[in-house]
Order: C-alpha cells, then sequence, then structure tokens
C-alpha cells in the first residue's frame, strides 16, 4: 500500500524511471478492487495521472490502457482520456472499456482518426446511436467493419440505407446477407437486385442464351428467397429473441434462469433462450417443447450438459405450459429421466448438430441414403 504521502514522494521525481514508477502503483490501486483506498487518495491518485498521462512514453500509456481497460471502478475523466489517446494507447480502452457513454464515442468517430473509428467498429458492443455515428462516416472500411461485428446493433432504418448503398459497394453485400439482424424484407430486396445485376453481367460478358439464363436466375432467386422465408420466425424479431440474444452475449443463459423464465410462465423467453444455448430454429425448440413425449427436449438438454435433476424440473414445467397437460402423470416423468439416462452426450450432440444443419441438406442425404439402399437391394 501507498499512502498519500508517498504517492506525492514519487510524483516530485522528474525521472522517466520515477515516473513510470508512479504511473505503474496509480494504476494498480485503481484497478485492484481488493485495494482499500480513501477519497482523498482517489481524488489524488485522479489529480496524478491526469497531470502524467501525456508526460510519459507512449509504451508507459499503452501499459496503463491495457490495464485499466477491463477496471471497474476508474476515474471516467482518465478512461476518456485514454480513449482519445494515439490508437496504440486508446485501443484497450476503445474495444474493452464498458466505461464509455455513446455521446464519448460519438464524439471519438466524429473527432479521431480514421484508425479510432475502425476500433470503435469492432468494440464488443455497439449500439445503435453508435452505429449511426460510423455510418455517417460514409468510410467504406469502417462500415464494413461495422457490418462485420456481429455483436453491434444496427437499427432497420440504417440497415436500409446500407442495402442500398451495397448496390454500388460490392464488399458491403456479404456482410449484410451474413447478419442476423437482417429483415426478411430487406433480404428480399437484395436479392432482387443483386440478381437483376448478375444478368446483366453475364448478358455483357458472355454469348449466353439469355432466357436460359432468365431461367437459371429465377430458379436460384426463389430458392433464396425460399430460404429467408423458412429461417424468419415472427417471433425472431420480438422482444423476447432480442433479450436472449443480449443474455447469450453476456453469457449468462444458465439452466436456472431456465427453470426461472419457465416458473414465471414466460414461454417466449424461454424458447429464446433454449434457441441461443443450443443454437436451433425456433420453431424446431417450439415443436420440442409442444411435443407429446418430450423425447426432443431431452436430446437437446443431454447435448447441451444440463444435469438431470434439472431437466427434470425443465421438463415438469414446459408440461405445465402445454394446455392439455397441466398435470404430468409420475411416469411420464420416470420414462423421460429412464430416457435421458440411456442417452449418451455424445449422441446428443451427435443428434443436435444434425438438427442445426439446413433443412434441405437433410433431406439429400436422406435421398443419397435411400439410393444407396436400392443399389444394394438390387
Amino acid at each position: 500500500m501507498a499512502d498519500a504521502n508517498h504517492l506525492l514522494g514519487l510524483a516530485r521525481d522528474k525521472s522517466v524511471e520515477g515516473r513510470k514508477r508512479l504511473v505503474a502503483i496509480v494504476a494498480d490501486l485503481l484497478s485492484e478492487r481488493e485495494t482499500v483506498v480513501t477519497a482523498q487518495e482517489r481524488v489524488l491518485m485522479t489529480d496524478i495521472l491526469k497531470k502524467l498521462i501525456h508526460d510519459v512514453a507512449l509504451p508507459v500509456r499503452r501499459a496503463l490502457s491495457e490495464r485499466l481497460a477491463t477496471a471497474g471502478n476508474v476515474p471516467h475523466e482518465i478512461v476518456v482520456t485514454l480513449a482519445n489517446d494515439e490508437i496504440d494507447v486508446a485501443a484497450p480502452i476503445l474495444l474493452k472499456s464498458d466505461a464509455l457513454l455513446d455521446i464519448e464515442l460519438i464524439e471519438i468517430v466524429r473527432h479521431r482518426s480514421l484508425d479510432h473509428q475502425l476500433t470503435v467498429a469492432m468494440r464488443r458492443t455497439v449500439t445503435e446511436p453508435v452505429s449511426d455515428a460510423l455510418v455517417e462516416t460514409n468510410n467504406v472500411d469502417v462500415i464494413k467493419t461495422l457490418l462485420e461485428n456481429p455483436n453491434a446493433r444496427i437499427s432497420e432504418a440504417t440497415m436500409a440505407y446500407l442495402v442500398d448503398r451495397s448496390k454500388t459497394v460490392d464488399s458491403f453485400q456479404e456482410p449484410i446477407l451474413r447478419r442476423r439482424d437482417l429483415s426478411p424484407s430487406l433480404a428480399k430486396k437484395m436479392y432482387f437486385w443483386v440478381s437483376a445485376a448478375l444478368r446483366q453481367h453475364i448478358v455483357e460478358s458472355f454469348d449466353i442464351d439469355v432466357t436460359a439464363l432468365d431461367n437459371a436466375i429465377e430458379a436460384v432467386t426463389a430458392e433464396a428467397l425460399k430460404k429467408v422465408a423458412e429461417d424468419a420466425d415472427p417471433a425472431d424479431s420480438g422482444a423476447a429473441m432480442v433479450l436472449a440474444r443480449r443474455i447469450a452475449e453476456a453469457n449468462e443463459i444458465t439452466p436456472q434462469l431456465l427453470i426461472q423464465t419457465l416458473r414465471q410462465g414466460e414461454i417466449p423467453l424461454f424458447e429464446a433462450l433454449l434457441a441461443q444455448l443450443s443454437k436451433l430454429r425456433l420453431t424446431l425448440i417450439r415443436r420440442f417443447l409442444f411435443e407429446p413425449g418430450g423425447e426432443g427436449l431431452a436430446i437437446v438438454c443431454r447435448a447441451i450438459d444440463i444435469d438431470k435433476s434439472l431437466f427434470a424440473s425443465i421438463f415438469l414445467l414446459s408440461r405445465r405450459a402445454r394446455p392439455s397437460d397441466r398435470v404430468t402423470d409420475p411416469r411420464e416423468l420416470s420414462r423421460i429421466l429412464a430416457l435421458y439416462d440411456r442417452i449418451t452426450p455424445e449422441a446428443a450432440k451427435t443428434v443436435l448438430a444434425r438438427w442445426r444443419r439446413d433443412r434441405r441438406l437433410l433431406y439429400a442425404i436422406k435421398q443419397v441414403e435411400e439410393t444407396r439402399s436400392d443399389d444394394a437391394a438390387t
């Protein structure tokens, strides 16, 4: 522990080593929760850092930024100062710190360098207002980086604008089509104009039968739009799914949370949470939840390593959510728990991986298997 007098003594040392040592000690004291620091000492340390931050070498400031980026009790003005420093210093704060407010991030996007903008676009959380500011830079690399960040939230209006921009900016097309928050209506719009642009390019570049080309493009576009329609779930854009995604991003989906949501009657949230945890389509989760036997639910829970006793609670509570099953026969519980014991985690994970695949792929696999069986029989 360094008391106020010791800190003042170090502050009087003007040597490079003395200042490096002072900054290191103050950073340690500010970032260690176990350290008891009085209000007076905290004010003193903050004042020392404010005065020395621009007076120490870049490697020292960089080390300070890395140390304080994930600390929860750092004075706010120090975080803001580091975030506005050269990019080598600012990067850890911009990428990891939760202390920065939207307005501060927007100011950095508007007034700092391209490297600052790119780093903000890669943050582990980017809110809609910050995304709007990044798009307003009109920089192709910044916007592409934002689109490639799955944790960035982009408003419907901004996404519509970017879909229109992607007509002339090819590098936007793939990351937009990969985004989970791209609405079916915007995806449909994009498929249509991308198909038209592709047709024009082929007609101009190759000697090809236009009718055959149109038929091929129409078939491919129809197939793509069909997939969008199949994957789009009415509740996927609802509050339950939005909340479930945010909880998943924070790694806070637990079996206890699943049980709690069921007990509170929050069935849509339970479905959304289980879909996030298992990475299965919401429609499939609903089918498992309301099917008579509960076998699908058992396989999912076994595959994601939910304890048997916790699965029993989930099974009973999920049965009560069904209008026809307010009371569960004890024999049903015994039967499903026996099944749960028989299923190995490895087998359950194999089945889960199969369920995650595209349904059309599964159909194609089935056709191949049936063809092989027929060939073997003949």
